[in-house]
């Protein structure tokens, strides 16, 4: 941790004392208080209590939309290079925003953020007011990058000028973070309990001890959604609400394209997805996914929404195993059933539940899978040297552009790049590389639905599915909007006093 973000966390800790009005919810751990190096979304919700990034998102906005931040929205140069931003924030200057987005890119900080930074020629304060980023190759997403929590900034001794301040850490147990200026009708406090067991976590919500849950657990799903789908009426009779979205989660069995058997062979990685029973690994999960058909989530601008030609379909995966060489399943130079491998980065109950359904699934064409369980650094060391034949993995989009999640099909990205596949394709690449120097999201967008139609047919993953989030808020709670990009938005709740 750098000298002046020490600093700044003893500067900001305070005496801690009750507010009147206290926002309580579980998280998990939190590794750094420093945007630079944080990596993890709850590294993020909390450092972006505490400062501001570059731009921010809207909180109301549906679809998902830009806003200003500690600057105003850039003005853009007509050839797409030249981003010039003015500071919106009078705590803050334009050397401020210089220094700290030079962070992610210094050798010093080795920042694991680094990469937002990646194609910018240069950075410069014109004055105290304007700061110019000079763009090597034009790149529509870059304002997104600037609102994201390793785009904040930090002032010369590292404080912050977000909503709140660090007011106590009790690492692996508690943060607490109070309101730097009162907001009539706000939350002057937010605490963040670190709860690692679901059920505690279920019952200190049904106590009032949490007043919002982001994530109800499969175990707890019939004690919160009834047969229909409604809410269960002993929640409903506490003013609880349930908020049900779309994410940004992409999750995926990943084919390593370096493998001799499956890398080699289109028609088998075919067959698999039409081996995935997804009606099947819906009721798993209790309805609270969505069907996958490619690698792009619904409503993320560019998306291809055209039937997916290998969804799930017995005869169709029976077929197209047949013409991959392995009737029935059968390797004919062994005469013994195909055996493949799927390595799992963590031995959770669920996971080897999961697990185990996939296998059920691909028994019914003749091919045995056998499950590899590690830890998650031994598994993405694993994944990364082409030590797995098949992975089980996921994406969190950082922002709604198809982009964000096309790059994990770059030639360019592969391991240890988001590309964990190892998938190349040169027609993809083209079609990528295209969308990037179009000049209209309407000529950027038909490339992107080009690159869709090429990995769908390529099959280098197994598409599952797409997370929801479902979070359940306590009535003591008011104007809030759920949201996949979370990030400080408890600067914008209301306290609901007479509930």
């Amino acid at each position: 941790m750098s000298r002046t973000f020490t600093v700044a966390l003893a500067a900001v800790a305070c005496a801690y004392g009750a507010a009147s009005a206290t926002f309580t919810r579980s998280l998990e751990r939190v590794t750094t208080m420093d945007p630079a190096m944080s990596q993890s979304i709850y590294d993020a919700r909390a450092t972006m209590l505490v400062y501001k990034s570059v731009l921010s998102v809207d909180y109301e906005a549906r679809p998902y939309a830009l806003a200003p931040g500690a600057c105003e929205l850039p003005e853009v140069s007509a050839d797409g290079l030249i981003y010039r931003f003015r500071m919106r924030d009078d705590a803050l200057t334009a050397h401020d925003v210089v220094r700290s987005l030079s962070r992610l890119a210094s050798p010093d900080v080795v920042s694991p953020n680094g990469w937002m930074m990646k194609g910018v020629e240069s950075i410069r304060a014109v004055d105290d007011r304007t700061v110019e980023m000079r763009l090597e190759a034009r790149r529509h997403y870059f304002p997104w990058l600037m609102a994201m929590p390793g785009a904040a900034v930090m002032k010369p001794d590292g404080e912050g000028t977000g909503p709140y301040r660090l007011a106590k850490w009790w690492k692996n147990h508690e943060m607490t973070f109070q309101r730097r200026v009162p907001q009539p009708g706000g939350f002057d406090t937010v605490r963040f309990l670190v709860v690692d067991d679901a059920s505690t976590q279920w019952l200190m919500f049904l106590k009032g001890e949490l007043d919002f849950l982001g994530e109800i657990s499969r175990d707890n799903w019939d004690a919160v959604v009834g047969l229909d789908g409604s809410l269960d009426k002993s929640l409903i009779d506490q003013g609880i609400v349930m908020h049900s979205i779309p994410t940004m989660d992409t999750m995926y069995i990943g084919f390593n394209m370096r493998d001799k058997v499956v890398g080699r062979n289109r028609k088998l990685r075919q067959a698999l997805n039409a081996a995935f029973d997804y009606p099947a690994w819906e009721r798993f999960y209790a309805g609270r996914i969505t069907a996958a058909g490619g690698p792009v989530p619904p409503g993320i601008e560019g998306c291809l929404e055209t039937p997916f030609e290998y969804a799930f379909d017995l005869e169709k995966a029976r077929r197209l195993i047949a013409e991959a060489g392995y009737p029935g399943g059968i390797d004919p130079a062994t005469g013994r059933r195909l055996v493949l491998t799927l390595t799992i980065g963590r031995a959770s109950q669920d996971s080897r539940e999961a697990g185990e359904l996939i296998a059920a699934f691909f028994e019914r064409i003749g091919v045995k899978l056998e499950l590899a369980f590690q830890t998650w650094d031994a598994f993405l060391k694993s994944v990364n040297e082409g030590r797995v034949q098949l992975f089980r993995m996921g994406w969190v989009g950082d922002y709604p552009d198809a982009q964000n999640f096309l790059q994990l099909f770059h030639s360019k990205n592969k391991s240890p790049g988001p590309n964990h596949s190892d998938y190349e394709n040169p027609a993809f690449d083209a079609e990528y590389d295209a969308a990037l120097a179009a000049e209209t999201p309407e000529e950027r967008n038909g490339h992107w639905r080009k690159c869709q139609e090429i990995v769908r047919g390529d099959c280098p993953w197994i598409f599952t599915h797409f997370n929801k989030s479902n979070s359940l808020v306590r009535p003591t709670v008011g104007n809030y909007l759920p949201s996949v990009l979370s990030y400080g938005n408890e600067q914008f709740y209301r306290v609901n006093a007479n509930k």
